[in-house]
């Protein structure tokens, strides 16, 4: 098995712990009510959505995938770091074991923060991934991020 390593940094208007709540902690229930276009829903199949707990990503008839499970790893509020991994789904087609994540939030100065996102690509067998493989991911992760922005910023109270 081989392991390929991508990270990422990007700076947000919006402060570190509104980010944190949004996107890590409210994500199963504001992901599909923004882009209801392609979330159909996120499920909680296992747990009570802390450490361990399992959620599964459904995903419309207008994506190319139809489900992907992720296992939380570790949440900690406190620190505003999320783990967690995907273990099953369309999306790591036959050459992706599993995909484990980090993301981290940290106040970027201005009332602003910084997310910092590390992916770890684990590979079936010895296959190599290819940056251009994952940049459609890395864009689609991007694109959530930025619609989540922009919802805070029409809503100040949102998850203030």
């Amino acid at each position: 098995m081989g392991v390929t390593t991508y990270t990422q940094e990007l700076s947000c208007p919006i402060n570190a712990a509104r980010m944190f709540k949004a996107l890590m902690i409210d994500s199963n229930k504001l992901i599909p009510q923004l882009l209801p276009q392609f979330i159909k829903s996120v499920d909680l199949i296992q747990g009570d959505g802390g450490a361990g707990s399992i959620e599964q990503v459904n995903f419309t008839e207008a994506t190319h995938y139809r489900l992907v499970k992720h296992r939380i790893d570790e949440l900690d509020k406190e620190n505003l770091v999320c783990k967690y991994t995907m273990i099953e789904g369309d999306a790591l087609g036959e050459k992706l074991e599993y995909i484990s994540y980090e993301v981290k939030f940290e106040d970027g100065g201005d009332g602003g923060s910084v997310c910092k996102m590390t992916s770890n690509y684990h590979t079936v067998g010895e296959f190599e991934i290819k940056e251009e493989e994952i940049k459609a991911g890395k864009e689609k992760a991007v694109g959530i991020y930025k619609v989540v922005e922009a919802y805070l910023l029409e809503n100040p109270n949102a998850y203030a």
